[in-house]
């Protein structure tokens, strides 16, 4: 009598869901090991590249307007424009600016409106002369203001900050890194003496800003 071997349909679907299953996670296993290949090699040449921070300079302040339209309300006019040049120290890493925001301040209170410098790429160790010309309208001042530029004009010079805010991103090769934040800090002496009548006061010395990502 021969012996027959019977199979259940359940049991035949279970085989199968095994053989599914380690298909799966051998592909899951193959993209992970890419992926984090992949991962560790960018992490290795970041590593190498280190890229630097870029480097501003502010070289020119000329001030043409900066009087209270009212004592009374300690409302601002000004009317200022900055000269300063922008430099990638990095010899094999690019440089996207994809925001810049410009604005002028004077003993820690803003004095213009913001002013938005159009994006750029930077090459490797390139250098950008950037110019903007900013403009307050009634902007509010604290009260001691009128005082702080008397004592000023009196002293003979008035010490502006310039300030930065924008985005970078960072090209190395055909790789393009995500978006980081940075800050740019600059400080100018502009001439104020009490016989200078003419506009513009212009600034008496260039400086090197701080810059912080």
């Amino acid at each position: 009598m021969s012996q027959i071997s019977e199979t259940s349909p359940k049991h035949c679907a279970k085989k199968g869901g095994i053989n599914i299953n380690n298909r799966r996670k051998k592909l899951f296993f193959t993209f992970s090991t890419f992926f984090s290949g992949l991962l560790f090699i960018i992490f290795l040449i970041w590593l190498t590249l280190h890229p630097a921070k870029p480097e501003f300079s502010l070289t020119e302040v000329d001030i043409y307007t900066l009087n209270l339209s009212s004592s009374a309300t300690h409302l601002l006019n000004s009317s200022i424009q900055v000269t300063l040049f922008s430099k990638n120290p990095n010899k094999k890493v690019g440089i996207y600016y994809d925001k810049l925001l410009v604005y002028v301040a004077y003993r820690g209170q803003q004095i213009t409106s913001e002013a938005s410098l159009p994006p750029f790429y930077q090459s490797h160790e390139e250098i950008n002369l950037l110019t903007a010309f900013l403009q307050g309208n009634e902007l509010p001042v604290a009260q001691s203001f009128g005082y702080q530029i008397v004592h000023d004009r009196a002293v003979g010079k008035v010490i502006i900050g310039m300030k930065m805010d924008g985005k970078l991103r960072w090209k190395i090769g055909t790789f393009v890194s995500g978006a980081y934040r940075f800050n740019v800090n600059c400080v100018a002496i502009v001439a104020f003496g009490p016989n200078m009548t003419t506009d513009p006061l212009a600034s008496i010395q260039g400086t090197r800003c701080s810059t912080d990502i």
